[in-house]
């Protein structure tokens, strides 16, 4: 068999936030493809990067009081360590923010031009004064045109779902400054979409025989003549004004590319950057006529990827995709909308916090992902049924069930197999070409059924062969040896199908077995009369209730059936009741002082310190330490103001003395809204000015 190429991505996740549960299904999905086409000896390259760019990430930092490379750095600092819990095995993580994305970007802008697919156009939209910027539709609100509902978004109204211009909301404010916003003109960069070209590529590359045929059906609309006669897709506005955090337009002075032109740009620059780390050449790889490449994504962002990514590629003169994969969405508990407060969210983080094994869901996903785009559900009672009864009753339970026999008994070495055992492993590799098919197509939920109806077979033979019985009858060894030798081949088997699914547990089991890295090649093979396997140690876990309940369990402080509670108490701000009430006198007790950074170091043995050098308008700095290492670098810190409090009783600790506090803002539930924020004071303000 020939090795294939394949370039596989998953859709790039926002950079101003924590992953959810949604992006973790993505990934597990995609991982599964992504290492059962390695396990079939295909050349792989799997990759994604942080969506880094966009008016909201600019003013998330500027709310933040950081610049918008450190904000996204930050959000980028947690990602591995979801990535790693859950076993998705990227071979390239990188950003949009890059110099890779910025070269790709410009250059395959150059080439529409070149093509006569771009044009500029004058067009008017709101301004808000006071920020000096052009508002994006989502940072204006108004009254909807259609039913008068107040403070609605500027693209649709989310109590009619009437969908209109802008322009067309009645008194009209900007979310930022509260501002009535100015309508101002501007020229704008176009992709001229609606061009005959782009139209004729479209309907050729949209066809059902590609795309799964709901998605096909559903972007269709878009590309098809309508009753005018013309298809419904207009031109794409591709560029914002300044400003703006992005790539710029080649010779476009504050002119910036809108953020969904260089997003799945990223891809081909993560791409770029994982070759050139290994010494390949990115132009080469690119252009191997076999080369296939593959997108996953959710529902929610096909027009993007189906119809603007493909005709940016073709004419620029690059590949265009072999196919889009889209998936559904996840909902929780039959259906039910998440809702952190209610307890209905699935947190990935909080999952891993509580040592729940990442190939139980990774298996529980598998079991309900098929090759449609079809929301899949949640279910907690089933999650748990699935695991135990599937995953421990059916497939680990075959090597609990015999290992020990062959070690206490036979010296820990495999025998000779009786005909019945050899048939049984040989209707286990015949299944080797459906099981094989139904990865490929990504029926994993057909794949999983299959393989737990060959445990089934396994376990069958098991009950029908009773070694327990056989071990308590004379001269019955022999017997015995070959029914629980059979058994450790057929469960190697039935591990080399789930690998894809289980890479964590099928590692655990290669080492209970003695085994090398085996691929689907090694199916056919058998470890053979003779062999060593280790001492049989528990190998899963069975799911409890109890930690169901903890995963599910609303936030503490929480108000339980608070969206439907009519006299619920209102969420507490940050996370945390407001404190006792205190008089004027009290506060003045507490002297807060702007103070300025002079100095950051990290403090040797502490993983939470750095130690602060304060100027508080004092001859003498000041020593403080503070507990933000895990969220602030030094280099982010110094030089910068900040507010202390400077009459604080001085506190001696193991690695010198802390002359103060350092104010800074976090929630309560540290677990759902991680991050602390240092106070920083407004422009103006001096060391030892007092706060008041």
């Amino acid at each position: 068999m020939t090795a294939r190429q394949i370039f596989v991505t998953t859709a790039l996740p926002y950079a101003n936030g924590n992953f959810h549960i949604g992006h973790i299904m993505e990934y597990i999905q995609a991982d599964i493809w992504a290492r059962f086409q390695k396990l079939q000896g295909h050349a792989v390259n799997f990759v994604c990067a942080d969506d880094a760019h966009g008016a909201p990430i600019m003013i998330a930092a500027e709310n933040a009081g950081v610049t918008p490379e450190q904000f996204i750095a930050k959000v980028a600092a947690g990602r591995q360590r979801y990535l790693d819990g859950f076993h998705i095995a990227f071979d390239n993580w990188h950003t949009t923010h890059s110099p890779e994305n910025t070269e790709l970007a410009q250059a395959i802008y150059k080439d529409l031009k070149a093509a006569d697919l771009i044009e500029t156009r004058s067009i008017e939209q709101f301004y808000d004064p006071q920020k000096g910027m052009f508002l994006p539709d989502r940072y204006i609100k108004g009254e909807c045109p259609n039913c008068h509902a107040k403070d609605q978004y500027g693209d649709n109204c989310e109590v009619c779902s009437a969908v209109y211009s802008p322009t067309d909301l009645l008194e009209p404010y900007s979310v930022l400054t509260g501002a009535r916003p100015e309508l101002r003109q501007s020229e704008h960069f176009f992709f001229r979409l609606s061009d005959p070209r782009c139209i004729a590529f479209l309907r050729e590359w949209t066809l059902p025989s590609r795309l799964q045929p709901e998605v096909a059906h559903k972007v269709r609309e878009w590309i098809l003549p309508g009753e005018d006669g013309r298809p419904r897709m207009g031109d794409w506005d591709i560029s914002r004004d300044a400003p703006y955090f992005g790539i710029e337009i080649p010779d476009a002075p504050g002119k910036y590319f809108y953020v969904w032109l260089d997003a799945p740009i990223g891809y081909l620059a993560s791409l770029k950057n994982l070759l050139h780390k290994r010494g390949e050449d990115y132009d080469a790889y690119m252009a191997q006529p076999g080369l296939e490449q593959y997108h996953f994504i959710g529902k929610d962002i096909i027009t993007f990827h189906t119809l603007f990514w493909p005709a940016m590629l073709k004419f620029s003169g690059r590949k265009v995709p072999d196919n889009v994969f889209v998936h559904g969405f996840l909902t929780v508990n039959n259906g039910e909308k998440m809702s952190k407060s209610r307890g209905t969210g699935l947190d990935p983080l909080r999952y891993l916090e509580l040592d729940m094994n990442p190939d139980w869901l990774r298996y529980y996903l598998a079991a309900k992902l098929s090759a449609r785009n079809e929301d899949i559900d949640f279910n907690a009672d089933d999650f748990m049924a699935r695991v135990n009864s599937d995953l421990i009753g059916k497939y680990v339970n075959i090597a609990s069930r015999s290992a020990g026999f062959i070690n206490k008994r036979f010296g820990g070495r495999l025998g000779p197999l009786a005909d019945d055992g050899a048939q049984l492993l040989a209707a286990l590799r015949d299944a080797l070409p459906r099981i094989t098919a139904l990865y490929e197509h990504r029926e994993f939920s057909k794949a999983v059924r299959h393989i737990m109806q060959l445990a089934d077979q396994v376990n069958a033979y098991v009950d029908q062969n009773k070694p327990w019985e056989l071990a308590r009858q004379d001269g019955m060894d022999a017997r015995l040896h070959a029914v629980c030798s059979a058994c450790i081949e057929a469960f190697r088997v039935l591990t080399l199908y789930l690998q894809p699914v289980l890479p964590q547990l099928a590692a655990d089991v290669a080492g209970f077995l003695g085994t090398p890295a085996q691929d689907f090649s090694h199916v056919p093979q058998a470890l053979g009369r003779g062999w060593r396997i280790g001492a049989y140690r528990h190998l899963m876990r069975r799911v409890e209730d109890k930690q169901l309940d903890a995963l599910f369990a609303p936030p503490e402080g929480a108000a339980a059936n608070t969206a439907d509670s009519a006299d619920a108490a209102p969420p507490a701000p940050g996370g945390e009741p407001v404190a006792d009430t205190i008089g004027i006198d009290d506060f003045a007790r507490v002297d807060l002082r702007i103070a300025k950074i002079l100095d950051c170091q990290p403090v040797d043995g502490s993983s939470k310190l750095l130690q602060l050098t304060l100027d508080v308008g004092e001859e003498t700095p000041r020593n403080v330490f503070a507990g933000i290492a895990q969220h602030y670098r030094p280099d982010e810190l110094r030089g910068k103001l900040t507010v202390m409090v400077a009459n604080l009783a001085p506190r001696k600790m193991r690695f010198g003395v802390s002359q103060g506090m350092v104010l800074a803002a976090s929630h309560a539930d540290e677990k759902t809204q991680p991050g602390i924020f240092v106070l920083t004071p407004w422009p103006g303000a001096r060391p030892g000015m007092r706060v008041s």
